[in-house]
Formats: C-alpha cells, sequence, structure tokens
C-alpha cells in the first residue's frame, strides 16, 4: 500500500492512555467501495490510480490497514441535549494524522467500524443510508465554502445492521483537521487533573494555534479564538439554511469545523423555528437557536479552561465570562455582514437593517423558499414566480433597489456580492431521500449526478432544474442519527 502515498504521523496517539484505546477496526466479511472522492484524495496527494477496486475496498473497510497507522478509539464527553454524558468513539477509530506534501495534517477516521470501549449498548456499525447522507452534506458544505469535515470513501460491509429494521451495514472514511471537540476538554476536565489538562491544551494549541503558542495569555487567546471560529461557522450555517440537528459539545470541534451529519437537514421554507431532526422534540437545536447554542457550548469550553485562564478562579471566571459575552456583538455584526453579502449591500446605508429583516418576515408569512428568494433577487428563473408578484414584497424590493443604487460600490460588485453568498442549489431534502433510496437498491448513478451538480453550487449549470424544486411536503420531514 505505499504506493498511495501515506504519510501518517500518529501525534495523538502518542498521548497518554486515558485519553483513547488502542484498537483495530473490525473486519467485515464483503466489502464493496461504492463511492471514493478523487478530489479529496487528490488534495492529500493520495495516488489511488495504480489500486484495485478490490484492494481499496479492503482498504476503506479496514480489514488492511495502511502502513503507519496506530488505530485508536477517542475518548471525550459531551452535553447532550445539555444533559451532560462520558463518551467516546462508539462506532468509530482514527488511523492517525496523515500529511499532504504541505504538510497539512488531516485526521483519517473510519465510522462504523466495529465496538470499541465506548460503544455502551451500540453496535459499533454504521447503516448505508446515514453514511451516504453524511458524505452528500460534508461535500456539499465543502463546495458552499463552509469549514466542514469531508468525505473520502464508502464501503458496503457485506454485513446487516439492526435499527428500526435490517438495513444494510456500511463505512465512511472521514477526513478532518482533528477531531478534538469541546467534549474532549470536557471529559479531562471532569477528571480534575490540571496536568491532563495542561497535556490537551498544549497538544491542540501546537495542533491549530501554533501562531499564540509563546502568548502570555494563550488560554485566552485560545477561547477567543475559537469564539471567533464557531461564530464564523454558524453564521454560514444560516447563510445557507443549515440546520445541524444535534449541537451538542461533542459535535463541536476545536478546530471550527462542521462535524457529525447524522439528523441535518437544509431549510426549504423560512421558518426559523425549523427542526427536522426526530430527537429534537423540543427544537433546542432548530434553526433560530444556533447561535445561541453556540455561546452556550463556548460556555461549557471556558469553564474547562478556567485554571489555566487565571490561577485565581473568580478572576477566570469574570476574564472568561466577558470574553463569552462578546460572541453575540460579533455574531451580531457578521451576521448583518452576511446578510448585505446576500443583497449585495455594503453596508453604506445604515437604514439596512429594518431592509433585511422585512425580508426575512415577508418570507416567514408568505412560506417563501429561503434559497429561491435570492436567487429570485439574482433575477434567476425559479419556481412559484407569482409569489413575487405580491405587492408588499414588491414594495419591499423597491426598498431594496434604492438603497442598491445608494452603495458606495458598483452594481458589478453587489451583484458579485450575491453571487459568492447565494447558492442557486442546495442538498434538497427529497433530493437526498431520492438518491439515498436509489443507492440502497445499488443504483448509484443518481448520487453521482447529485453529487455533481453539487459541486458547483453557485454556478449556474445545464439541467440542474429539478434539483432546485421545493417539495410540496415538508413539514413532517424528520432526519435520524443512524445509531
Amino acid at each position: 500500500m505505499s504506493k498511495i502515498n501515506w504519510n501518517f504521523k500518529n501525534t495523538y496517539f502518542n498521548l497518554p492512555k486515558f485519553f483513547k484505546e488502542n484498537i483495530n477496526p473490525t473486519p467485515v466479511k464483503k466489502p464493496q467501495l461504492v463511492l471514493l472522492n478523487k478530489d479529496l484524495a487528490s488534495k492529500l496527494n493520495l495516488d489511488l490510480s495504480k489500486t484495485s477496486n478490490k484492494e481499496l475496498s479492503e482498504i476503506f473497510s479496514g480489514n488492511l490497514l495502511p502502513p503507519g497507522s496506530n488505530s485508536i478509539a477517542q475518548a471525550y464527553a459531551g452535553h447532550q441535549f445539555g444533559h451532560f454524558t462520558m463518551l467516546g468513539d462508539g462506532r468509530a477509530v482514527l488511523l492517525g494524522e496523515h500529511s499532504n506534501e504541505l504538510n497539512e495534517k488531516y485526521d483519517i477516521q473510519f465510522k462504523g467500524s466495529g465496538k470499541t470501549a465506548f460503544s455502551r449498548d451500540g453496535d459499533g456499525r454504521a447503516a448505508l443510508g446515514p453514511m451516504l447522507r453524511e458524505y452528500i452534506i460534508s461535500e456539499a458544505m465543502s463546495s458552499l465554502k463552509i469549514p466542514t469535515t469531508r468525505s473520502l470513501a464508502i464501503v458496503k460491509t457485506g454485513e446487516d445492521v439492526v435499527r428500526e429494521k435490517v438495513l444494510k451495514g456500511a463505512i465512511l472514511t472521514r477526513v478532518a483537521s482533528s477531531h478534538i471537540r469541546v467534549g474532549t476538554f470536557q471529559y479531562i476536565s471532569a477528571r480534575q487533573n490540571l496536568e491532563e489538562l495542561k497535556i490537551l491544551f498544549e497538544y491542540t494549541i501546537e495542533r491549530h494555534y501554533p501562531e499564540i503558542k509563546n502568548s502570555k495569555y494563550k488560554a485566552l487567546d485560545f477561547l477567543n479564538l475559537l469564539i471567533e471560529k464557531q461564530c464564523n461557522l454558524v453564521i454560514n450555517w444560516m447563510r445557507v439554511g443549515f440546520i445541524h440537528g444535534v449541537m451538542n459539545t461533542d459535535n463541536m470541534t476545536v478546530s471550527g469545523e462542521t462535524i457529525d451529519y447524522g439528523p441535518c437537514a437544509f431549510m426549504n421554507t423560512y421558518d426559523p423555528k425549523t427542526v427536522f431532526s426526530s430527537i429534537d422534540k423540543m427544537g433546542r437545536y432548530a434553526f433560530c437557536n444556533q447561535p445561541i447554542i453556540t455561546k452556550w457550548n463556548l460556555s461549557r469550553f471556558a469553564e474547562c479552561l478556567l485554571p489555566l485562564i487565571e490561577n485565581d478562579q473568580e478572576k477566570a471566571i469574570k476574564i472568561a465570562t466577558q470574553a463569552i459575552n462578546s460572541f453575540e456583538e460579533k455574531y451580531e455584526k457578521n451576521w448583518m455582514k452576511m446578510m448585505r453579502n446576500k443583497l449585495g449591500l455594503d453596508g453604506s446605508i445604515k437604514k439596512d437593517k429594518s431592509l433585511i429583516l422585512d425580508l426575512l418576515t415577508w418570507m416567514h408569512e408568505k412560506k417563501a423558499d429561503y434559497t429561491n428568494t435570492f436567487c429570485h433577487l439574482m433575477n434567476l428563473k425559479v419556481e412559484n414566480e407569482e409569489l413575487y408578484k405580491d405587492k408588499n414584497f414588491l414594495n419591499w424590493k423597491s426598498r431594496w433597489q434604492d438603497i442598491l443604487s445608494k452603495n458606495d460600490i458598483s452594481q458589478e460588485k453587489s451583484f458579485q456580492l450575491m453571487r459568492g453568498s447565494n447558492p442557486l442549489v442546495i442538498p434538497r431534502n427529497h433530493k437526498v431521500e431520492e438518491v439515498l433510496k436509489a443507492a440502497e437498491n445499488d443504483n448509484f448513478e443518481p448520487i453521482n449526478k447529485f453529487l455533481e451538480i453539487l459541486k458547483k453550487p453557485y454556478s449556474e449549470q445545464k439541467d440542474i432544474s429539478d434539483y432546485q424544486t421545493v417539495p410540496t411536503i415538508d413539514k413532517n420531514y424528520q432526519t435520524f442519527c443512524g445509531t
């Protein structure tokens, strides 16, 4: 397998034993490669051209481990729907950190690879449908220019998994800057050993934020950097109508990447309270709550860092609280910038906030499609054009055009802002379900075509009208975590 160019440097493996369990993937009976991300492989400097599909199936199932890898299951904790739990990789193993020719490190992880010490009552396996969903959505998010983990390959295991019914098993190869989570810090913090916390802290700084390793206040700097990263991330989710669905603290990375595409989905009809997750009965992680939960999760992270921020706990709490309270101002400022970009505004006219809020109110009242409304404003043909002949909308549009004409930037620049901010195509829920159903019946042509369309979400493409169609019924649509 050396011909593939694996280049593992397993720094996380070398951390003390309480950080992880050393364990290999559980072999599977009859692996079959069904999806391979050649673009991502190229970014990783992996040469797969000389390797047969059969061998690739063995590699990406975990039956044949890459040279230099040292597989582990990571320990972490998390607030799941507000309740603290000690957790860990219950169905995943980390092979190690692969470095490309630019010396960029990427975690290579198998998801659905069998039981670990953290599986509790789970079987450690994954079903084909949820792994395909993660592949589709994570790759769509990457093309939408949103920080995210990515998907390198999916292999069918040739084994069944039992959920509500018997399903086909699969393993996903996930690629991430790292899998260090807020929950990782919570796990170590809960052990109440300062030296262990320092080990994780120093490791994380070296891995993700070496620019602050010589800072006198690097714990506070670390907190502020993560506030910025997560603020940017959730604003990008809001920009495209993405709903994560399970924003537990173990699903917030310190790298600022989106992770865990379980009960996630994209909003069609604009409604701030939209929830698609079958397990989010109270709407904790609804679309409109994502910024609030981001701040809440960051607060839990700040609690872990208190002993490193200041020896005096009262002083540490005061400093951390001040940092956390900056989130709202940062979010508001950056959210306004994002919405201005979506409307081609440069911010020189201050009354544009009421303009933005009035548009969102109209969209909510009229059940307008979030993505298509902005496409309409870019003079693109969309479904239900009659809706945009509404008197109130036309009055709003006149106000918008008036402010546009007073921009300090050119009309062309305004248009560029809009085209760079508003996708023409997203992974519509009904299309995701359609291609998943076909793939589960061994027809992968629809999903491959879908993935190609999603690679260019900001570009006009031939034959994409079918992928822009709004589902007739989306109200009762539910997504599931797959465990």
